[in-house]
């Protein structure tokens, strides 16, 4: 009795230390987020900037920057992916919306969804503002996390909240000759017009 209590002391301790030990280091990895974010300016809509980033490798492909990326906005949507090649890279889309598509009144009255790496919205009678306002300040955007903790924070990321994302607009590269390209503009719609970010910090308010 004396060694079984013994042993169940120990394994006791061993599950108290790792759930301590990961909830320190998810304090850590949230706190240096928010240094990085504390000095990033985030303007009203997505900031976009030169990069002479080199191009790297990961998990088997090639991941070329294209652009600096920064955006506070509302969370409209989370979808989750599984399955396809794009999911090796990106685990989840976010649909985001800013200036007045951040705002409740704007975006509650459509009916917004996701699938199939798209992000589609609807309405009964008219819409709430201009459709090309609609196009311009909403979109939905593939997230490639850089690590543990941005992956995280991507997953936490719920409708209606706030997000900060600071990252690099990618194209993505296979061997095999599949390709994978963000879009670089704000204004296009349809098909290649979302956002591949590789996500190098996220921050949910």
């Amino acid at each position: 009795m004396r060694l079984k209590s013994v042993v169940l002391l120990a394994i006791a301790l061993l599950i108290g230390f790792f759930a301590i030990e990961k909830l320190r280091v998810g304090r850590v990895d949230k706190k240096l987020q928010g240094q990085v974010l504390q000095q990033q300016e985030f303007g009203d809509a997505p900031q976009q900037s030169a990069t002479s980033d080199p191009p790297f490798a990961l998990n088997g492909y090639q991941v070329r920057p294209l652009a600096r990326f920064a955006v506070r906005a509302r969370v409209l949507g989370r979808e989750s992916y599984m399955v396809g090649r794009e999911a090796d890279l990106s685990p989840v889309d976010l649909a985001l919306g800013w200036k007045r598509m951040a705002e409740p009144a704007v975006y509650e009255p459509l009916n917004i969804t996701q699938g199939g790496r798209w992000y589609r919205y609807s309405w009964s009678n008219q819409p709430p503002i201009p459709v090309q306002e609609i196009i311009e300040s909403s979109a939905n955007m593939h997230m490639i996390p850089a690590n543990d903790a941005v992956e995280r924070a991507l997953k936490k990321a719920s409708k209606g909240s706030y997000i900060r994302i600071t990252g690099k607009l990618v194209e993505v590269t296979h061997p095999s000759g599949w390709r994978w390209t963000s879009s670089l503009t704000r204004s296009d719609s349809g098909a290649n017009s979302c956002e591949l970010i590789y996500v190098e910090t996220a921050l949910v308010e």
